[in-house]
């Protein structure tokens, strides 16, 4: 104990010293705060070591030592302290107030004692008021800096939210001094701090007599000065306070009191008149705050002025057409919907939500409207409208639109006085609403386009209300509104006239906006909650056949088509969330049903691909029909087998595939989503092995690349899906199959008889003896093991390896792809000893490199280039150059696998391609002992270095098709930041020692997939080192048209280099090297890419230092002349912006 004292002194000197880092300083607070957390001081005893700084009269140290207790203070919220503590330190910091000198100190202090909770001792009521006092008297707030005066608001803010009564005690005094403190505030931060004081104020003093009423307009001048809100904080990602929330927080204070309304409307309808966007879209969004505080009555005298305003704010719309085009008509009717628009919708559904009729009959009685309603019969056909009245004609659909969903009155009223008019407009007569019929002759004349998109809108304003009523009392059946009882009364005339009207213009081959709001008319009807209040069943069927028509016939014209469809999707997912059993039954009997059937109808005119995006779409209704679905699609997958691989049916094949492609993107995708079908999966992928089964012969010259790659998709996916258990069935069964291949038997024999090494060579003499069903089949399989999981095993390993390799010798990349994941995903230890047939990486690895086509080598040219041990792998092969390049594949892929997981196994196989790259002696015994070639020997082996060189681009890159997460691929982080580094220097020494062209070619072939395929911040890391190999690179590659794409890939890293704020000195360093090579590339014949980033770098290049670049400004505006001419006009676009920026360069 006798240490503690001396310890806590030690502490608080090392707070006092202002030459101690910040760092240091928190630290003895912590510490100090710790011995009074652990009760091993008082704060009595605390403050007694403190004495001399709290009252010394030197000013800086009395300031750090105020600071100092006012922090530890800070750090023990949640201790409990008693009354007289938390009194004697209120009494202490209170004092500090009117000490300016320690006025941060005090700040922080009187901060963390008020806000303290009841459960751990507060401050009490008369402490907070004499806080309070001395806080008005003795702070001028706008004198003090930035973070002072961001305390003195929290401060007041917490008094205001914790001390309510003591606050309100104050009257006067306190709004008096809450307007000086925030006049003149100019900070976001305290801004904030600023506008919630005055929502609180505000709320405190309701009383028309109180103080708030008497300064209202003295309050508001200074909060109306801050709108609108105009942010130009210069460092705005220093400042965590956006402009949005600044704009809603003054809302918030403009509407905090009803007293504020005499100067808040007349300043926000001034400011909507504005004709800064930004301005009337805030205008309107305070408007709805204080239309929802001031009530009906404050209110209402602004409600003619207000709604003029609103008038023109709704019809606000910048851009034409209005309406521009019949699919945008499908859902909102064209209308470019914008900001000021969409907040003007918001202000007039609040002002009509109010209890007064004010704004309602003002609405209703509008000239405008009423010109629009009475002259419906001008706006009969579409195309015939001009595009001021289809301006109008939008406004006031979607004003009406408001009024009918934002009340049941409002409603009532809407189609007591308007709505009646439009359906006379339509052909249905008033007596229609009695129950009476509608006028048939409507079937034979065309509909009055004003007339349907306002009764559209209405009709689908009741629907959302009507959800909404549903909603609040959880039952459907509970509208009970004259709107209710006259819609009821005409749905069956609008669903007649609709549907007409779709009939009469699909055998016209019209193509009229007014028939997709047909089809919305319908849609809207038959998603009303109620069951078969609002429609009866056989009405209800009526509109779900006359939507299959359109979709299964009229599948010409798109838009319309798009929009039955859409319909019938939606209409399903209505009857879903509203759990409607009879509409369920008649959905699926016409719907599903039908569109289903479409599937196996010979004499389908419909093309298989809108059939496939119908059935995608319907699937999405409801999970039941989703696996209903699927369940048709297996069937049908199963039923056409025979026919696409023995009969040779090539339409069938190409239905196939498109039904393999929805399976895959659409249908597989929603399963995995919703959860609950794991055994969908299992039975598709089952099934496909079991039909693969009994296919037994394939019939030859029939080209099935397409269907099997669409065919392998589906299955990798499916079998990705599934679970551990799953998946042993699957491969069980594709094991099953392919073992009964001849060549797999073959295979199996040899394994048995021959060494490794023997057996390699026969793999090579004997790699193209698959026959067509054997290589169809041996696809699939390795699809399934390539989506396998790691714990899933795989049965006769050996075997499968063997047969893979022998695969990937006749160019099989999906055998080299499943060999990749194999040994990507195989476990170190045996998990099952039990279990002869597992295999252990090592295992498997022990395999595949034991065999003949690469051995153990010490190669002489690859260490005359500084790289390599001795020992390591080489070729063995025949002189088959294409037997060549696809063992160097098959590697790759091998490679890739080890490579993500990290096995050392990976660094190995680099080596191989590297030997290939640097001398060729790996292709056979007769180059063995050479260490370098002459030109004409190089160009004969092209292909196995080309070959070599791409295989670090499948080391590298990222593939959605194996070895992908999405397959259970086991991924180590940064494999690739990895590999680039223990490559670049092999790569740099190489590529400088390299004395043939062709090699040294195929070495910036190499490295440029590397480098372009590497994460691009390990690349920038660096640049320095790389700068000049890209630009080499770049002169090198472009001579051949086969490497445009690595080109193009190394021009993009190089712009990236070029913005790289961190690498601007090594571009100045070689900014003549930059310039000459993009200028060079501007010509690029090959790739009109290559072309327009070359000339954007250039562009990028203008920007640096004018002393370094100068000098070849001619040379640059020479090479940009030529590409004004460009036959592509992007690349002549990018010509004119870089000749203006050298142009500009004096």
């Amino acid at each position: 104990m006798a240490s503690q004292p001396s310890q806590l002194i030690k502490q608080i000197e090392l707070f006092v010293d202002s030459a101690c880092s910040q760092t240091q300083q928190s630290a003895s607070v912590d510490a100090v705060a710790s011995l009074l957390k652990n009760d091993t001081i008082t704060i009595e005893q605390l403050v007694r070591e403190m004495e001399m700084y709290l009252t010394t009269t030197d000013n800086i140290l009395r300031a750090r030592g105020v600071l100092f207790l006012s922090e530890v203070i800070a750090c023990l919220s949640s201790k409990p302290l008693d009354n007289a503590t938390i009194h004697s330190l209120v009494g202490f910091f209170i004092g500090r107030l009117s000490d300016w000198r320690a006025l941060r100190g005090a700040l922080v202090g009187c901060l963390a004692l008020v806000k303290r909770k009841n459960n751990v001792g507060m401050v009490t009521g008369n402490d907070a008021r004499a806080l309070a006092q001395s806080y008005l008297q003795n702070l001028v707030v706008q004198s003090l800096g930035q973070h002072d005066r961001m305390l003195c608001f929290e401060l007041l803010q917490c008094l205001l939210d914790c001390f309510p009564e003591e606050a309100v005690a104050l009257d006067d005094h306190l709004v008096y001094g809450v307007c000086e403190a925030i006049d003149g505030e100019k900070d976001p931060q305290c801004l904030m701090l600023t506008f919630r004081i005055v929502e609180v104020l505000a709320g405190l003093f309701p009383d028309p007599a109180g103080p708030i009423a008497s300064i209202a307009e003295d309050l508001f001048d200074i909060l109306g000065r801050y709108f609108p809100i105009h942010y130009t904080h210069p460092k705005i990602e220093d400042i965590d306070v956006s402009r949005d929330d600044l704009s809603r927080a003054l809302m918030l204070a403009f509407s905090s009191s009803p007293f504020f309304e005499p100067f808040a409307i007349p300043l926000l309808l001034e400011k909507l008149s504005s004709s800064l966007p930004l301005a009337k879209v805030d205008s309107l969004k305070c408007l709805s705050y204080c239309a929802m505080k001031y009530g009906p009555q404050r209110m209402g005298k602004h409600a003619e002025a207000i709604w003029q305003s609103l008038k023109d704010a709704i019809q606000y719309l910048p851009e034409e057409p209005v309406l521009s085009s019949a699919s945008d008509l499908s859902d909102n009717m064209g209308l470019q919907e914008n900001e000021i628009t969409k907040e003007a919708l918001v202000l007039v559904q609040n002002v009509i939500s109010q209890p007064s009729n004010a704004f309602l009959n003002l609405i209703l009685d509008d000239e405008d409207i009423n010109g629009v309603v009475n002259s419906i019969h001008s706006f009969g056909n579409y195309n015939d409208i001009p595009l001021q009245s289809k301006q109008k004609l939008v406004a006031v659909g979607h004003i009406l639109s408001i009024l009918g969903k934002t009340s049941s009155a409002s409603c009532n009223r809407v189609f007591e006085t308007i709505f009646v008019c439009l359906l006379d407009t339509l052909g249905v007569p008033p007596n229609s609403l009695m129950g009476g019929c509608f006028d048939r002759d409507v079937s034979f004349r065309r509909l009055n386009f004003g007339a349907l998109y306002l009764s559209i809108q209405i009709i689908g304003a009741c629907r959302d209300l009507a959800v909404d009523l549903t909603a609040l009392t959880s039952h459907s059946n509970s509208v009970d509104c004259t709107w209710y009882s006259m819609l009821t009364s005409s749905s069956n005339s609008l669903v007649n006239v609709f549907s007409s009207n779709l009939l009469r213009s699909t055998k016209e081959k019209c193509r009229d906006p007014d028939i997709l709001l047909g089809v919305k008319g319908l849609q809207i009807l038959a998603t009303f909650p109620g069951g078969s209040l609002l429609m009866s069943k056989s009405i209800f069927e009526n509109v779900l056949m006359t939507l299959v028509s359109i979709v299964t016939l009229n599948f010409n014209i798109t838009s319309l088509w798009k929009s039955a469809l859409k319909a019938l999707a939606q209409i399903g997912s209505f009857i879903d969330s509203y759990q409607e059993s009879e509409k369920s039954q008649s959905y699926e009997a016409i719907v599903v049903q039908k569109i289903l059937s479409l599937i196996s109808m010979n004499e389908c005119t419909m093309p298989f691909s809108l059939i496939l995006e119908a059935i995608s779409d319907i699937s999405m209704t409801r999970d039941t029909i989703l696996l209903k679905i699927v369940q048709v699609m297996e069937e049908t997958i199963v039923a056409w087998f025979s026919g696409v691989y023995v009969d040779g049916d090539l339409k069938l094949a190409g239905n196939l595939v498109q039904l393999f492609d929805c399976y895959s993107n659409k249908l597989l995708p929603r399963i995995h989503e919703i959860g609950g079908f794991e055994g969908v999966p299992l039975h598709f992928a089952v099934h496909v092995w079991e039909q693969i089964q009994e296919v037994t012969t394939i019939r030859f010259g029939f080209n099935n690349e397409e269907l099997l790659n669409a065919t392998m998709v589906a299955m990798k996916l499916a079998v990705a899906s599934c679970s551990e258990e799953d998946q042993h069935i699957i491969v069980e069964k594709s094991f099953g199959v392919i073992s009964l291949s001849e060549y797999f038997l073959q295979m199996k024999s040899m394994s048995s008889i021959m060494s490794a090494q023997v057996e390699g060579l026969q793999l090579i003499q004997n790699s193209n003896k698959f026959d067509s069903r054997d290589d169809w089949v041996l696809s699939l399989f390795a699809a399934v093991i390539i989506a396998l999981r790691p714990q899933t095993t795989i049965p006769d390993t050996r075997a499968t390896i063997q047969t893979f390799i022998t695969a990937l010798l006749r160019g099989h990349v999906s055998s080299a792809q499943a060999l990749g994941s194999m040994v990507n995903k195989m476990q170190h230890k045996v998990v099952d000893e039990e279990n002869c047939r597992y295999f252990t990486l090592e295992d498997a690895l022990e395999l595949i490199f034991g065999m003949s086509l690469w051995s153990s080598n010490d190669d002489a040219s690859l260490r005359s280039h500084g790289i390599g041990e001795n020992g390591g792998l080489s070729l063995n092969m025949t002189d088959s150059a294409l037997q060549q390049t696809q063992c160097i594949t098959g590697l790759a892929w091998i490679g890739k696998g080890l490579l993500m997981r990290g096995h050392v196994k990976a660094k190995d196989i680099t080596m191989i391609f590297l030997r290939c790259l640097l001398s060729g002696s790996d292709v056979g015994d007769s180059w063995q002992k050479q260490s370098s070639l002459d030109e004409g020997d190089a160009a004969n082996l092209l292909p196995l270095m080309k070959s070599a060189a791409d295989a670090f681009h499948i080391l590298m890159s990222d593939y959605d098709d194996c070895l992908d997460k999405r397959f259970h691929a086991t991924v180590r982080p940064l494999y690739k930041q990895r590999l680039f580094s223990t490559l670049t220097p092999i790569f740099l020494s190489s590529i400088t020692k390299a004395k043939s062209s062709l090699v040294r070619s195929m070495l910036y072939r190499a490295f440029g997939h590397i480098i372009c395929d590497t994460p691009l911040v390990a690349v920038l890391s660096e640049t320095r080192k790389l700068v000049r190999v890209l630009l080499d690179a770049l002169s090198v590659l472009s001579e051949d048209v086969l490497n445009k794409d690595v080109v193009y890939n190394l021009l993009l890293v190089l712009s990236a280099i070029l913005m790289d704020k961190s690498g601007q000195d090594v571009i100045v360093e070689n900014a003549l090297f930059i310039i000459n090579c993009l200028t060079q590339l501007i010509s690029y014949p090959h790739k009109m890419l290559v072309r327009e980033t070359a000339i954007q770098c250039l562009v990028a290049m203008s920007g640096i230092a004018h002393t370094r670049i100068y000098p070849i400004r001619t040379q640059v505006l020479r090479a940009v002349s030529k590409a004004l001419d460009d036959p592509k006009r992007a690349v002549r676009q990018e010509a004119v912006r870089c000749w203006k920026a050298w142009a500009s360069i004096a």
